[in-house]
């Protein structure tokens, strides 16, 4: 398999303006853990060995500060900060010694999109978890864009990640065997869409739900198995409007996978998704999907 610079999507930096209610819902409901409040962020682990998969920080509203990822070597820093700025991206900070709690090296550029990634490498892991009903790690990110293929080169020309699929709304890009770590969708604004965690599976996705539904928080859309990248999901609304999906069974792939266009992804009329019992999204899931902008750096 190719070699990637970047080898894995590791957490997301969520603003929100009530902290101690988000921080209730992850821990509580969806099913994180909390690792360490440092300089007035929440840091939340999953059941794998990522130091944490969500860090939250008092926001005037939701927001999507960062998306950080793992670096395969140290070199990488170099490689990956020379392609960023070639294809349009801006170094805010680093390489330097990372400030937080998960330690290691850290480098943080802004995307052409305005979005913030951040690059680790020899940053703190934990002994994995009991798995349970939980999410184990991230599974991807779904950004929205203006510019979906001038993002999908962005991350392929800068990153090194490979493209996947391409549907009439989405191009999906991948940095490892999953089918995807980043979703770039069709939108009218740039910023989140949602972001997916991965169940162990169908089961955990089926059981996480139902602990969603006795909480209070009904199902957005779903339960479904997707097109692109063939895994099962859930979506939900967490309590201060961001969009979150429990998924599982992602598609595994490899240098031999053949990249499909938007005319052979497509569904009869009514259908969502592969089952075809998923409903039709919601308007305000929708809604939803397009309120949570980047946040201010």
């Amino acid at each position: 398999m190719s070699h990637f610079p970047v080898t894995a999507l590791r957490s997301v930096d969520l603003d929100t303006p009530d902290l101690a209610r988000s921080e209730a819902f992850y821990t509580s409901v969806w099913g994180l853990d909390l690792v360490t409040r440092h300089d007035g962020v929440s840091y939340l682990r999953a059941s794998g060995t990522d130091h944490h998969v969500v860090a939250l920080r008092q926001g005037d509203g939701p927001a999507l500060r960062a998306i950080t990822f793992r670096l395969d070597r140290d070199a990488d820093f170099e490689r990956v900060d020379v392609a960023c700025r070639e294809h349009g991206a801006t170094q805010l900070s680093g390489p330097v010694a990372n400030p937080g709690p998960d330690g290691g090296m850290v480098m943080t550029v802004r995307s052409p999109d305005g979005g913030v990634l951040r690059f680790v490498y020899g940053d703190a892991q934990h002994a994995p978890l009991a798995l349970g009903y939980r999410p184990v790690r991230l599974a991807h990110v779904n950004i929205n864009s203006t510019d979906v293929d001038g993002l999908a080169a962005f991350y392929q020309r800068a990153l090194g990640f490979r493209l996947t699929d391409r549907s009439k709304a989405m191009a999906f890009v991948r940095c490892n065997a999953d089918h995807h770590a980043i979703v770039i969708a069709n939108a009218p604004v740039n910023g989140l869409n949602h972001v997916a965690f991965l169940m162990p599976d169908l089961e955990a996705v089926m059981r996480g739900s139902g602990r969603l539904i006795d909480a209070g928080f009904p199902i957005a859309w779903g339960v479904g198995r997707h097109g692109p990248g063939d895994n099962v999901f859930a979506y939900f609304i967490d309590p201060l409007g961001v969009v979150i999906e429990y998924t599982a069974e992602v598609l595994q792939v490899d240098d031999d996978y053949v990249v499909r266009g938007p005319s052979e992804w497509s569904w009869p009329p009514g259908r969502t998704d592969h089952w075809g019992i998923a409903p039709p999204k919601a308007d305000h899931v929708k809604a939803a999907q397009i309120a949570v902008r980047f946040a201010d750096a």
